[in-house]
């Protein structure tokens, strides 16, 4: 039942337009809300990021009412405290403000204030005839799910992925080598039977997209009048002498293989781990296995994540990592995987092509993903593109076939951010994946409805937390870094001729999401304005939205 809580040190409101102040409860243990000054009138909301729990004081607030968290870029209004972007799932809560008695109180349950987030409305009886069918059970399907019953579709939903655990947090695989299925689900089983979300573990084989009808492994057909492809990315595998072959050589993509990796390393560790692949699966898994192990990456490049990142920043990556005891060898390429001494089906040693070789207890593989589309493959009524994808439009349709859409790892979509100009683009992010699944469901219940671009953010666990806006799709060929770079702290501008297509950025919150905004609002600071020296967390940010 809701009631009044008063509010520590305020004697009343006194905040100024485009002010955040976190506030204390009186009476709850730890309980603290956010209070928001936009556009002449003041909220209360919870003051925790619904996603990772980040302090939204800290967050950029906009003209229009957007609060973007600072560590992974989740937004909400402020207004309705509804999620605006993904990663967050859960909206904010919002309380009533009373001021009394030289006093300000909010009114609200304490089980609320303490959980800092309030859960959506998703409860629904199936009506109509219509019925959405997703394949696959990663972060797309999660944001279309929860945002078509938040968006009051009716119809039925069904999911069909090859995983046993309903969707989950696959981030936090890389990241920090997590198994445990109930931590890593974003959702239980009871809150898809409430949303009247059937799950089903199977894997699709083929598309009739005439009779709209999904053939599964099982022997199941399962029709639908909406289709939403989300299938992801397979792990490549080297194609090199024994990697296929031996054991202890793992890919990294469910929770399967972390339990196999885990199995390998053991209890004890003190394993000698090869990581093959200096990006950042690659890199993120090798810092995770650090602690205790002898560990050593074999990259390609001269410096870690060097394709995207580039060399200079690259280097201040492994820089961090080196620090918790990662090794490296770099601008190297490998020949082959060679057996054990003491049992020939075992991985024993990676052989280079310079006639080195690294002993080893096991391999990781982190050399890229392709697109999971095999079950179309041979499908006359669609054409993949040549990476394995699907072309689709700005509403993640496919050209083809509008009642299909392909979203995540799998879509070649328009990209509309700085640089972009509508350039066919494949991202593999995580965020954009769920944006995309968030988009589809709008798409959905309000065909009519113009889509809603969204910048691109990714995020990476490398000792610091890496923040990462924008793209790269017609490249970059100049570099603006501010900050102590040697201290691992920076922010890194990436340019095409004067315009910033992307922005990475480590230990500046919230350099990365005043960015993103600035990109939408086609307001980011030139590559020259960098260089002289301004600051973006300095530049104001306008109301009108460009993209």
């Amino acid at each position: 039942m809701a009631q009044e809580f008063k509010l520590k040190g305020l004697s009343g409101l006194d905040l100024q337009n485009g002010e955040k102040r976190e506030v204390e409860v009186e009476g709850i243990e730890d309980g603290k809300i956010l209070l928001v000054k936009q556009g002449d009138k003041t909220h209360a909301l919870t003051s925790k990021c619904t996603h990772y729990g980040a302090p939204l004081k800290l967050g950029v607030l906009t003209p229009d009412g957007r609060l973007t968290c600072a560590w992974h870029g989740a937004c909400f209004n402020v207004a309705s405290g509804d999620v605006e972007d993904a990663p967050a799932l859960d909206p904010l809560a919002k309380f009533d403000i009373v001021e009394k008695g030289g006093a300000v109180y909010i009114k609200g349950e304490e089980s609320t204030i303490k959980s800092s987030r309030r859960q959506p409305n998703v409860k629904c009886s199936v009506q109509g005839q219509e019925k959405v069918l997703i394949i696959g059970g990663g972060s797309a399907t999660i944001g279309a799910v929860q945002a078509l019953r938040e968006q009051n579709f009716k119809g039925g939903i069904t999911v069909i992925s090859r995983e046993s655990a309903l969707p989950y947090d696959r981030t936090k695989l890389s990241k920090a080598l997590l198994a445990d299925k109930s931590a890593l689900e974003w959702r239980d089983s009871a809150w898809y039977e409430s949303a009247s979300v059937k799950i089903v573990e199977d894997e699709a084989t083929s598309v009739d997209f005439s009779k709209k009808s999904v053939s599964t492994k099982s022997g199941a057909a399962y029709p639908y009048t909406k289709l939403i492809l989300a299938t992801g990315g397979t792990p490549n595998m080297l194609p090199l002498p024994g990697f296929k072959d031996l054991k202890n050589v793992f890919l990294l993509r469910s929770i399967p293989d972390v339990e196999a990796i885990l199995a390998a390393v053991g209890e004890k560790k003190g394993k000698n781990i090869v990581v093959i692949g200096s990006s950042f699966i690659g890199m993120e898994v090798a810092n995770c296995l650090a602690s205790n192990n002898t560990v050593t990456v074999v990259g390609m490049e001269s410096a870690p994540m060097e394709r995207v990142m580039g060399a200079e920043v690259g280097k201040i990556f492994q820089k961090i990592v080196s620090k918790n005891g990662v090794k490296f060898q770099l601008s190297a390429s490998v020949d082959s995987a060679q057996p054990s001494s003491s049992d020939s089906s075992v991985v024993g040693s990676v052989k280079l092509k310079d006639g080195s070789s690294l002993s080893c207890d096991l391999v990781i593989l982190g050399v890229g993903v392709k697109p999971e589309t095999t079950y179309l493959k041979d499908n006359s009524a669609v054409q993949l593109e040549k990476d394995g994808s699907l072309r689709v439009n700005e509403a993640f349709q496919l050209l083809s076939n509008p009642d299909v859409f392909a979203v995540g790892d799998i879509a070649t979509y328009p990209y509309h951010g700085p640089g972009g100009s509508g350039s066919p683009t494949r991202i593999e992010h995580w965020n954009v994946a769920q944006n995309a699944g968030r988009s589809v469901a709008k798409s959905i219940t309000q065909p009519n409805s113009k889509p809603k671009p969204f910048i691109p953010i990714f995020w990476s666990a490398l000792g610091s937390q890496l923040r990462y806006c924008g793209n790269t799709p017609n490249g970059w060929d100049d570099l603006v870094l501010q900050g102590q770079p040697d201290d691992g702290k920076f922010a890194a501008f990436y340019a095409k001729g004067e315009t910033v297509v992307a922005v990475a950025s480590m230990m500046m919150d919230p350099v990365m999401s005043q960015s993103a905004e600035l990109m939408r609002r086609g307001k980011m600071p030139s590559k020259s304005e960098l260089k002289d020296g301004l600051d973006v967390l300095s530049v104001g940010l306008p109301t009108e939205v460009k993209i």
